[in-house]
């Protein structure tokens, strides 16, 4: 039997990461950790493997925090710049590792990364000294990644077709605004959920907190965890609104999947 996936938060944070810019709101005011938010990303470490998803502006920090070295493949959910625009500090993975590093992601992904980063997807060089990466454009289908099923979730972010990923009892969901009728089949017996929870109100884009409370009594996890929050959501006072079993994610933390 393979063991649960472990699932560490390199960051919670939406856009425009927390504290805000001249901001002087509880949140951004706040000296509690829990409070201070990098761009969305998380790593899940399962049957030996480990998985990035989304490299937003904030990862070599985070990476740097979390002691993390090696990088078995990247799985991307959408091409906007809190989720792409790290992908150059692969590069340091790549050096360290001299191997290049395969990413995933559907169509829209895919014509983004070729379009605006295609200097990542040429042969190494001489000295790795830039990213080194394999491309590989998949559907909504599950596939083999080394031994382990992945298996994107469809789903909606405005306009855009974006992914969110399962992996063993685990599902990571970002920037969703809406989940299509055919994807909560693919999100049933989850042991942990994290999902989008952008802000107080609903977002054209997101969902707000009480989009995200609804999918998350829907879906069932046995622990939901919410992610991609602005600095409208102070820590606490989010914290002290939410049912059992449903609870406000912060950058570092550390979730280990119970079956």
């Amino acid at each position: 039997m393979s063991a649960p996936a472990q699932v560490t938060l390199l960051g919670v944070g939406s856009s425009g990461g927390s504290p805000a810019l001249g901001c002087k709101c509880a949140t951004c005011t706040s000296t509690d950790p829990k409070n201070r938010r990098t761009r969305a990303s998380a790593v899940i470490k399962a049957n030996g493997l480990t998985l990035l998803i989304d490299t937003g502006p904030d990862l070599r920090q985070q990476v740097l925090r979390e002691g993390l070295l090696h990088i078995d493949a990247v799985l991307y959910t959408h091409p906007h710049a809190d989720h792409l625009h790290g992908i150059d500090d692969l590069r340091a993975f790549c050096w360290l590792n001299r191997a290049a590093i395969p990413v995933f992601g559907n169509t829209l992904m895919a014509e983004h990364i070729k379009s605006r980063f295609s200097y990542t997807l040429l042969a190494p060089g001489e000295y790795w000294d830039k990213p080194v990466l394999t491309l590989h454009e998949i559907d909504d289908k599950a596939f083999d990644f080394k031994g382990t099923t992945i298996t994107p979730i469809p789903l909606m972010h405005g306009k855009w077709p974006i992914l969110g990923y399962r992996v063993g009892n685990v599902a990571y969901l970002t920037d969703v605004s809406h989940i299509p009728e055919e994807s909560f089949a693919l999100l049933e017996n989850l042991d942990v959920l994290f999902l989008d929870c952008l802000r107080p109100i609903p977002h054209p884009t997101h969902f707000g907190v009480d989009q995200a409370l609804e999918a998350a009594q829907r879906i069932k996890a046995r622990r939901t965890v919410l992610i991609h929050m602005t600095h409208e959501l102070e820590f606490h006072a989010l914290s002290a609104r939410l049912p059992d079993g449903i609870e406000v994610g912060y950058d570092g933390l550390q979730v280990t999947a119970e079956r």
